[in-house]
């Protein structure tokens, strides 16, 4: 679609009363990121309430109307996915809006690839509108849906807003207020303005906001032939801005705190808060009442007698589905990326269902589960196929249940391993029927996931109660168990021991296809790394993939399985929220050593040898074998040391010629383990120990001592370090 273009869902899809949205961009440099909202309008152009503005921090509608489903990792970024049931939407509601804004100082200028798709329900893509011409904004609407003749329809805005998030909030009725007496950072209201508009305002160079205003003048107006908002200019915050001089509510942000003490002061109760303290389980296990060490505590789901594989696969399946359907937060945050609504779930196992023609004679099959979601009299039905261990998916298992799911009318197959999916490498192939009326969509989804998942609600996001906290405890308890089999991806595959062999012989030329199978298996590594971590530390960890989005996924996996044979490493970035630098890792396996490092920049101030003395004094709690590497900006790497020698001088960290120094480079070295990776000693145990160590006794340390004094009001109770702005690891004070 192009630029305020608009179609009919009706005519691109049978299957359009739920579509999936996905917002989607990457960066070259790794650090870009833009979140999310939602709004819905009545036929004011307003918001109806705050209950209206549905974003990280309220990311499900009681009826089940939106839900955000969060971040997932792509190819060339990473794509925020929406999930939009347009058929529960109330009718008092014409538009709904799609927009998405970045932190204060950020622009979507610097972002690569902005692009909006809509999906059906069952997953065929309808359409797809890409913006090529973000500069200076902070905020943009991507795109609506609204009704007209009783049909939905979606209009390509692609409209930014210079003033960010201030000025997308302003026109619609939002009313932001971050004021230091806030019990916690980042709350957000909202309040409804009852300013006359019309309904048929067209989108396109005009303004966003009221219709009867072309150009807009309010706080929000978009950037582009209308000109400059008139917010910017002498008038200030109270200037009418509105049709007829009505003033748009004002968004409060620190910055402008000072400037508006009544507004401050109004009372709490004219601004309902939207983030809600919910239960989570310290971190810290209290004191034990057992006699000894050898006690071990009961547990729901015992699992030291599961001998078979069939028995864990029985065992895991019924131990997951059953708290999915006891806990409505869980139960819903792995469905709701399937296509699931929002409503009462059950689950069931072993359940048998005939497959095949009754005049030939028909058998019966026994998916491993099954899930069904009711809301307003109709169903949703997913079967489920699990594995454990290592052992893989069968294609003609998977055909067969994508089969019987087609001709009984449910929606979806969920396949559950502890491999994870990468795009454009599919785990099975299967053949969809495209001529049947009824689409299956066919889904996978990794243990890894499911703990990532257990592991932010119980111990960062919270759930509604102790009972359930407790409940995915004993879930979280049950997968990590060894004898569960669902430790998540565990095996670099059958090309791993050749590949390296050859290296080792210096056989391995480009072109080689297990090199490739070694690259993908390198990356769905990096996936559960990137679970594990932002699981541990309730922050959203992506890997970074420095390509344009429209790279194709095979070519550049082959381009890095060329890179492999050249130089014989597999590199890798990590993006941390909160962390401004990137944490890298490079397995070579010619020395057989990984590597961890983070990039630490040069303070603005100062003079070089105080960036060295305090960056040695930061690090007193590092392990002595850190590396310390200058960064110079035109010759690139500067002198070098471990911290055991570097702490006596740390003038050695200076350039002997002189030279510009950008930054510090810390490192840290591991051998890596030589077996696919089921041992101790294995690869993969190796990058999760490597990873672990660099974090808690680099990072973590660095940054508790760099962390900035919070009022008392703004405090998080959340139970894990939470990672600051590393920028500052060198900086002054």
């Amino acid at each position: 679609m192009t630029k305020g273009a608009n179609v009919g869902l009706a005519s691109l899809s049978e299957d359009a009363t739920t579509v999936r949205v996905g917002l989607s961009w990457s960066s070259e440099t790794g650090d870009g990121d833009a979140d999310v909202s939602v709004l819905l309008l009545g036929d004011r152009g307003k918001v109806r309430s705050d209950a209206d503005f549905f974003f990280y921090n309220n990311p499900v509608a009681d009826d089940g109307s939106v839900q955000l489903l969060g971040k997932a990792p792509t190819d060339s970024g990473s794509e925020d996915r929406i999930s939009v049931d347009l058929s529960v939407v109330p009718a008092d509601v014409t538009r709904i809006v799609v927009a998405a804004s970045r932190d204060e100082g950020q622009r979507f200028g610097d972002l690569n690839g902005l692009r909006l798709t809509v999906a059906d329900q069952g997953g065929e893509g309808l359409l797809g509108f890409s913006i090529d011409d973000a500069g200076a904004e902070g905020a943009f609407v991507f795109g609506e849906f609204y009704r007209r003749g009783g049909a939905w329809k979606f209009r390509a805005v692609g409209q930014g807003y210079e003033t960010g998030l201030a000025g997308l909030a302003t026109d619609f009725g939002i009313d932001v207020d971050d004021a230091a007496d806030a019990e916690e950072a980042g709350e957000v209201t909202g309040a409804v303005e009852a300013v006359e508009a019309t309904e048929d305002t067209p989108v396109g160079a005009a303004s966003l906001g009221p219709a009867g205003s072309p150009g807009g003048t309010g706080a929000g107006t978009p950037t582009g032939p209308a000109g400059p908002s008139a917010r910017n200019g002498p008038a200030g915050p109270s200037a009418p801005n509105g049709p007829g001089g009505v003033a748009v509510p004002t968004l409060v942000l620190p910055a402008q705190a000072a400037a508006a003490p009544a507004r401050q002061a109004a009372p709490a109760a004219r601004r309902p808060r939207t983030v809600r303290k919910k239960v989570t389980l310290p971190k810290v296990v209290r004191k034990s009442l057992a006699e000894n060490d050898s006690w071990r505590s009961a547990r729901l789901f015992p699992v030291p007698s599961l001998k078979s594989d069939r028995e864990r696969e029985t065992r895991a399946t019924s131990v997951l589905l059953s708290v999915m359907a006891q806990v409505p937060e869980f139960g819903r945050r792995l469905t709701a990326g399937f296509g699931a609504p929002a409503g009462r779930m059950e689950t069931f196992t072993e359940v048998s269902l005939p497959y095949g023609d009754a005049q030939r004679g028909s058998t019966r099959k026994r998916p491993d589960g099954v899930i069904r979601v009711e809301r307003a009299g109709k169903l949703w039905t997913a079967l489920v196929e699990t594995k454990t261990n290592g052992n893989p998916l069968k294609a003609q298992q998977v055909q067969d249940y994508l089969d019987i799911a087609a001709r009984r009318g449910y929606e979806a197959v969920i396949t559950l391993g502890n491999d994870v999916a990468l795009e454009g490498s599919p785990l099975v192939d299967v053949k969809i029927d495209g001529r049947r009326k009824h689409k299956v969509v066919l889904w996978h989804l990794s243990w890894a996931e499911v703990a990532h998942q257990a592991q932010l609600l119980i111990r960062h996001e919270g759930v509604g109660n102790a009972a359930h906290a407790w409940l995915l405890q004993e879930l979280l308890h049950y997968l990590q168990h060894e004898n569960s089999g669902c430790h998540g991806f565990q095996n670099m595959g059958p090309s791993w021991v050749p590949v390296r062999k050859a290296i080792d012989d210096e056989t391995l030329c480009q072109g080689d296809a297990r090199a490739v199978d070694v690259v993908e298996s390198w990356e769905r590594l990096v996936r559960q790394v990137c679970l594990r971590l932002g699981g541990e530390l309730g922050q959203k960890v992506l890997p970074v993939q420095r390509v344009r989005r429209a790279a194709d996924p095979a070519a550049r996996r082959g381009a890095l399985a060329d890179l492999l044979c050249r130089e014989g490493r597999l590199q890798a970035e990590l993006r941390i929220e909160g962390l401004q630098g990137i944490l890298a890792l490079t397995a070579d396996l010619r020395t057989g050593r990984l590597r961890t490092s983070v990039d630490v920049p040069a303070p603005d101030q100062g003079y070089p040898l105080t960036w060295a003395k305090r960056l040695i004094r930061q690090l007193y709690e590092a392990p002595a074998d850190l590396h310390v590497q200058t960064l110079l900006a035109e010759h690139g790497d500067g002198p070098r040391g471990t911290l055991e020698r570097l702490r006596p001088e740390p003038a050695d960290l200076l350039p002997k010629g002189g030279g510009e120094i950008t930054g510090f480079r810390l490192s840290l070295f591991k051998s890596m383990g030589a077996t696919r990776g089921s041992a101790e000693s294995g690869f993969i145990r190796s990058v999760d120990d490597a990873v672990d160590r660099f974090w808690g006794s680099v990072v973590t340390p660095l940054e508790r001592r760099l962390a900035p004094v919070r009022p008392a009001s703004q405090s998080q109770s959340q139970s894990a370090p939470t990672p600051s702005q590393s920028h500052a690891a060198v900086g002054p004070g």
